[in-house]
């Protein structure tokens, strides 16, 4: 079985699938809008097999059929991002989709129901992860969750701190210091001045990108800028809670005028897992992966055992206690 199957992926193209001729531009709620490679745009369905984890017999000997067919454990079986083949149905205006590309990696994250994943993209280049300097205020914990959640998926990762013009540069760069010094590139912007703005557009050029991180902290307006007349929609921070507002409802992955592809998702308060063993998350933090397998004992977990070599290296100022700690939350 592949890893798409064993994590709960869609199904993998099989050998007597066609290649695949489109890319899932949108998706929600069991409806796609798929452009293809000849620039068409068709809203589709998707194929209903599709909708489940097939196995088929190995032997070459026997005839192809399905052997056993179990619901996917996913919001939504395909994502923004997956390279798909579509045929047009009996209209000419709609299409089906009728195999599913293995994918190269997936941002995903535990449902809100907590017993299905939700795959936000597929097919990444670039986690914009995207923070604001002040209202509201950067919150790290949080900021540590996104960034564990894009290691997980063997993305390369953009830290964004926008709304820059509300502090001082200093207090911005304290900010970031933390996270320049484990090789974080952390981009300071200001989607109202203009401030990094020309530098995150050569990040994103001939890129597939996601911007994911909390609600209200400037996604869509940072998109707006970066590329006028995306239009996407905007909303204010509740001046009592400091909690950003809702304002993008779809994942939706929008073209560049000047190459690439860019994913707005909607901002999410929480991030949970999905299927993340505890003794893996330490691989996630790159100040501590170099010293996995240098601990005393191989099953250390990091928290009080004798010889931890990461307890080792905090107490030694070599890793940032609440880092530190914030792997300590991750891992309770």
């Amino acid at each position: 079985m592949s890893s798409s199957q064993e994590r709960g992926g869609p199904p993998a193209t099989t050998a007597e699938a066609p290649e695949p001729n489109g890319v899932v531009v949108k998706a929600g709620r069991g409806l796609y809008t798929v452009q293809t490679d000849t620039g068409r745009v068709l809203p589709c369905k998707l194929r209903g097999n599709l909708k489940k984890n097939l196995t088929y017999p190995e032997s070459v000997n026997r005839r192809r059929r399905v052997e056993k067919a179990k619901k996917l454990k996913e919001t939504d079986p395909i994502a923004v991002g997956e390279r798909v083949t579509v045929e047009t149905d009996e209209t000419g205006v709609a299409g089906v989709i009728e195999a599913v590309a293995p994918r190269r990696n997936a941002l995903a994250r535990r449902s809100g129901n907590e017993r299905e994943r939700q795959t936000l993209v597929a097919n990444l280049d670039l986690a914009v992860v995207t923070f604001a300097a002040a209202d509201p205020r950067l919150d790290p914990w949080k900021l540590d969750r996104f960034l564990v959640l894009a290691e997980e998926a063997e993305v390369s990762v953009l830290i964004v701190l926008n709304k820059a013009e509300l502090i001082a540069a200093e207090e911005t760069d304290e900010m970031a210091a933390p996270y320049r010094r484990i090789r974080y590139d952390v981009l300071p912007t200001s989607a109202k001045t203009g401030q990094g703005i020309e530098e995150l557009r050569e990040r994103l050029k001939g890129r597939i990108s996601v911007f994911c991180g909390p609600s209200g902290v400037g996604k869509s307006s940072l998109l707006n800028a970066i590329q006028p007349g995306l239009k996407l929609r905007t909303a204010e921070v509740g001046e009592t809670t400091h909690l950003g507002r809702h304002t993008t409802v779809q994942a939706e992955l929008l073209p560049l005028t000047f190459g690439g592809w860019v994913a707005d998702t909607p901002g999410l308060r929480q991030v949970e897992f999905w299927d993340l063993p505890v003794e893996d998350v330490a691989f996630y933090f790159r100040e501590m992966e170099p010293l996995m397998g240098q601990c005393k004992f191989p099953n250390c977990r990091h928290r009080q055992e004798p010889g931890c070599a990461v307890i080792a290296a905090v107490e030694a100022g070599e890793i940032d206690p609440r880092r530190y700690e914030s792997y300590r939350e991750l891992t309770k």
